[in-house]
């Protein structure tokens, strides 16, 4: 039996039709969503990385059959493989890892939770150190999860307490249309208000009249009872005022 076939034989004995039925509503699967088509087995994240440790031998050839899956388990496990092999490997081997990354980015690595869970691990970790250009380039795009990609990435900055290219991504994110992007873009600034709330404060300040609701929900979710309210009564006013 070879790897791929053992790990296939791996993923089927932990696939749980009631968790599939359940991650494809969770995951808006249906017509029009943004995961149209997408396809479950029903296998939790903790039980995908123990296959990673299990399967650190595949080849890259087995890692980008499982990249190229119709099937969303098999997409994260590739991708979190690759987080593995990038954390693990030669500067060599990184530059390699973050170009197939980026590469894949709408066409495999094309869902929320896999750009979550490894593009601050891969993106983030390559840039950190490097021209940053490509990130304005994704915040540009058309494509959601390139969109996505670019905020998510600067969660690996933020924890090394640099936030100014943080700030502009989020700045470019400020008035895109999708939920999805809002959510990501408070989410971040959340982290940042964690480490600095000074900083975040100044950039709710300038922006908190014009961001979406969602984002500026997400973005002052700890903040205590005053302050959350400061904030969204400076959203109701202007809501009122264009209505």
């Amino acid at each position: 039996m070879s790897e791929m076939q053992y790990l296939e034989h791996r993923l089927a004995e932990l696939a749980d039709p009631e968790i599939a039925v359940h991650s494809a509503r969770f995951f808006k699967t249906g017509p029009g969503e943004y995961g149209e088509g997408d396809q479950f087995l029903g296998i939790r994240v903790p039980e995908l990385r123990k296959l990673v440790r299990q399967f650190r031998d595949f080849t890259m050839e087995d890692v980008l059959e499982l990249l190229h899956s119709s099937f969303h388990e098999k997409r994260l496990l590739a991708a979190l493989m690759l987080v593995d092999r990038f954390q693990r490997g030669s500067e060599a081997d990184q530059q390699k890892i973050y170009d197939l990354y980026l590469q894949h980015i709408s066409v495999s690595i094309n869902n929320w939770d896999i750009i979550d869970t490894t593009c601050p691990h891969i993106m983030g970790a390559w840039l950190y150190e490097r021209d940053r250009f490509i990130l304005y380039t994704l915040a540009a795009s058309n494509n959601l999860w390139q969109r996505r990609a670019a905020m998510m990435a600067c969660f690996y900055f933020i924890r090394q307490n640099d936030f100014a290219d943080s700030l502009k991504v989020a700045e470019i994110l400020l008035l895109d249309k999708e939920d999805l992007i809002h959510k990501a873009t408070g989410w971040m600034l959340r982290e940042i208000g964690k480490r600095d709330r000074e900083v975040e404060e100044r950039f709710l300040e300038k922006h908190c009249r014009t961001m979406p609701r969602t984002m500026l929900r997400y973005a002052i979710e700890r903040f205590e009872q005053e302050k959350r309210k400061y904030y969204m009564e400076a959203d109701r006013q202007r809501r009122k005022k264009l209505s």
